[in-house]
């Protein structure tokens, strides 16, 4: 599956911008709230500048009234965490014959659970890290230390400790020896019920943003990641002077042309629609391997898809507003 170059992708202006009037959802009550309202607020102002009416809400309880009330033409969803990511608000969107920017709830639930994500995608031959997923409860009903001494013998050393569901970095870290492997899984389990163990895949990190206007799935150039501690940890990602980012990574012309379509077959894969965020590690050889892919990924000054939208040399405001175009094609 070929990726398109990105100088090939052509974003139109949003048509009938007078006629369109659009909902920007930000905010929610995960641990991602101050970060989505930041998202949200940077594609409401995208919106306006290219002429759609464009207004911002909370997912609260007063959401349900107002698009019964007066239902948008489409919805643009900033929410990250499991408010926007795992499913649940897309199938109520669906439920109010609502349309919105992204992929259905199905797609979304199987992205939103790391651990299901990596089995579609092992399944779709595509290279991920060798992982297994280990809920609380079982951790402490078998025994940490047994559980962990047999994690390490069959994963080896370093490890990533992750939650199963989440994003931004939070509760993540990175194992190098097996006597810091127990903090990692407490403070892992702090932010979900599940932790993800992986192999941990020493290279650059980048991450490939994918959009589809209407000419299929095509990736963003990537974007180089290097935080400035090694990890790029919740602060990391939203604090200036914590990371540098590249754009276009550093990567060699066919090393790139191989992450670009790996990062399509992922998002493919994964039954994604309209656009996602696809991380890659790239080791040494020049291989991808891929991480997680996001849903709903951030539109902060610092965030990654609107760093490969400008890297593309396309505008943000009409990117999103031909893709809310798009979406509000798709009611009843």
């Amino acid at each position: 599956m070929a990726a398109i170059p990105a100088e090939r992708i052509t974003v139109t202006a949003p048509t009938s911008t007078t006629e369109l009037h659009v909902l920007v959802l930000a905010g929610g009550l995960s641990y991602e709230r101050d970060v989505s309202l930041r998202s949200g607020r940077r594609v409401l102002d995208a919106l306006r500048a290219v002429g759609v009416e464009a207004e911002l809400r909370d997912a609260d309880v007063a959401l349900l009234p107002a698009l019964v009330a007066d239902p948008p033409d489409a919805v643009v969803i900033a929410l990250h965490g499991a408010t926007g990511e795992d499913g649940s608000l897309r199938g109520v969107l669906d439920l109010c014959d609502v349309p919105y920017v992204g992929c259905d709830a199905r797609a979304s639930r199987v992205a939103w659970d790391k651990p299901s994500a990596k089995a579609v995608l092992r399944e779709a031959g595509l290279p991920t890290p060798d992982w297994v997923a280990l809920p609380h409860d079982r951790f402490s009903e078998l025994g940490a230390v047994a559980v962990l001494d047999r994690i390490v013998d069959r994963l080896g050393l370093p490890l990533m400790v992750k939650p199963a569901q989440g994003g931004s970095g939070l509760g993540a870290a990175v194992v190098r020896d097996a006597a810091s492997l127990p903090a990692a899984m407490v403070g892992c389990f702090a932010y979900h019920s599940t932790a993800l163990v992986e192999r941990y895949v020493s290279g650059m990190d980048v991450a490939v943003s994918v959009v589809d206007l209407g000419e299929g799935p095509q990736a963003l150039p990537a974007v180089e990641i290097v935080p400035r501690n090694g990890v790029y940890d919740y602060a990391a990602r939203y604090t200036a002077g914590r990371t540098t980012w590249h754009t276009p990574a550093r990567l060699d012309p066919e090393v790139a042309d191989t992450v670009a379509r790996v990062a399509v077959a992922a998002h493919t894969a994964l039954g994604l629609r309209d656009l996602s965020r696809v991380d890659l590690i790239v080791d040494a050889d020049g291989q991808p391997h891929v991480l997680e892919v996001n849903v709903s990924p951030g539109m902060t000054e610092t965030s990654l898809l609107p760093l490969a939208v400008q890297a593309a040399g396309l505008d943000f405001g009409r990117l999103i507003g031909s893709l809310v175009t798009r979406a509000a094609a798709r009611r009843g």
